[in-house]
């Protein structure tokens, strides 16, 4: 049986701490900022990590399981 691919788009999205924690950018961060006060954007600056649920997903896509 062949090797499994990783997905392009989830290794370019996430990464992968030693611990094991998945971590992820914010969304919201992109385009229409000036309606959006400072403290928002300067929270979604900050990196974020995958949610206990979505963890199987993502360690799927990433071929980590």
């Amino acid at each position: 049986m062949p090797k499994m691919k990783t997905k392009s788009s989830a290794k370019k999205r996430f990464q992968v701490t030693g611990s094991g924690k998945i971590k992820r950018k914010h969304a919201f961060k992109s385009h229409i900022l000036t309606k959006k006060a400072k403290k928002q954007k300067r929270n979604l600056t900050k990196t974020g990590y995958v949610t206990k649920a979505d963890q199987p997903n993502v360690k799927i896509m990433l071929c980590m399981k």
